[in-house]
């Protein structure tokens, strides 16, 4: 009995599938990672995969659930529901099921949500872009990406490290940046990173919780629109109201952007993984999808300083991973825009197979170390969850 130790969310459903269709069901799975929760895996995920499916919070959670399949696979103990039952544990009801009670219960009475947050405004500046359409751009430094990596992300959370007794957070990431320039310097050497974006501005305006892209500044054809859930209680946001309603007549933009660090480093991921060279497959995939967040970091700044605000950016690294600018970064999958299938509409509206970024049949973005965004200018355009 062999384990799968994955921390990736596009490791989920498609390739739960795969593995059931090539028979390898045998093998227990634990997925983690910052993207995941207990939730989905244990209660969604665990209904596609016909084998043992275990949440790991962190490190030493996977390796408690190893030693507990190795101490099963020795004394020939048969556990049937450990990793299999749905939940596993007492989950809870979702806030999003919660919510949508909530909704339906609110419809009973006779309730409605409003149209708009009543709390956005809709007076704060429109930026013309300096171009409408879309571009592609290749070859950045990867110094220069290398520059807006989470490092807290990257040290702690994909590569595992930790503090030394006495040691505080400045002194243990000048520690662990030695391994960080190895691993670039490696990076570099081989090509196994090779940064490319495609992004564009479009003419876009509010028609509900939609957001409609207009074929060109003349907003008389619909070339495709997107539809965004709304917080079902105060303050009611949706993505949607960010923009310029349909009615106002007025001239707004979205802007969208596709980043991937290319094929190469996930090619060499796989590998490693298939050669058992775990602590450097570890090494090589955190380091890939931390560079894709840094590169989607990297060129929001740069939509930012196209769109003429990058002025109002906070004065740290840090504040812009506290999104200390003006407007906000969405990803789809994520809970303001939950639909992956909006991965496919954003790779078509880029022309993102420029770029080699490709959309699977569960909407998964390949290469892996991609991403998707769309990026809305409205102040008031922060987090949250609908």
């Amino acid at each position: 009995m062999s384990g799968l130790l994955v921390k990736s969310t596009l490791i989920m459903r498609e390739n739960l599938d795969e593995l059931n269709r090539r028979g390898l069901s045998h093998i227990p799975v634990i997925l983690g990672g910052a993207a995941l929760t207990r939730t989905y895996v244990e209660r969604d995920l665990r209904q596609v995969y016909d084998g043992r499916l275990f949440y790991g919070k962190d490190a030493f959670e996977g390796l408690r659930t190893m030693d507990r399949l190795v101490e099963m696979r020795k004394t020939g103990e048969d556990d049937p529901a450990f990793g299999t039952e749905l939940g596993g544990r007492d989950l809870g009801p979702r806030k999003s099921e919660l919510r949508k009670q909530a909704a339906e219960e609110a419809r009973a009475r006779g309730e409605h949500l409003p149209a708009r947050a009543p709390g956005v405004t809709d007076d704060n500046p429109l930026f013309t872009p300096p171009f409408v359409g879309s571009r592609v751009a290749k070859g950045m430094a990867l110094d220069d990406i290398a520059a807006y990596l989470n490092e807290t992300a990257l040290f702690r959370n994909q590569w595992g490290f930790r503090p030394e007794k006495g040691e505080d957070d400045p002194a243990f990431k000048d520690r662990v940046r030695s391994k960080l320039r190895q691993e670039l310097a490696t990076a570099k050497a081989e090509q196994l990173l090779l940064p490319q974006v495609a992004w564009g501005h479009f003419a876009a305006n509010a028609d509900g919780d939609d957001l409609v892209i207009w074929t060109d500044e003349s907003r008389t054809t619909e070339q495709m629109r997107f539809s965004f859930p709304r917080q079902v209680e105060d303050p009611y946001l949706c993505i949607a109201d960010f923009y310029r309603t349909i009615d106002s007549g007025e001239s707004d933009f979205a802007s969208f952007q596709v980043v991937t660090m290319g094929s190469r480093v996930s090619e060499e991921a796989a590998r490693l993984f298939a050669a058992d060279e775990y602590q450097q497959y570890l090494y090589l995939h955190g380091l890939g999808v931390e560079m894709a967040e840094a590169l989607a970091e990297y060129w929001h700044r740069r939509i930012r300083e196209e769109l003429g605000f990058a002025d109002e950016d906070g004065p740290t690294l840090t504040g812009l991973f506290r999104q200390k600018y003006r407007g906000g970064r969405y990803s789809w999958g994520y809970p303001a825009c939950p639909r992956l299938e909006d991965n496919a509409k954003v790779v078509e509206l880029l022309g993102a197979d420029m770029i080699g970024v490709e959309v699977s049949e569960g909407f998964q973005l390949h290469p892996e170390q991609s991403t998707t965004a769309i990026i809305c200018h409205h102040p008031q355009a922060k987090y949250f969850v609908a």
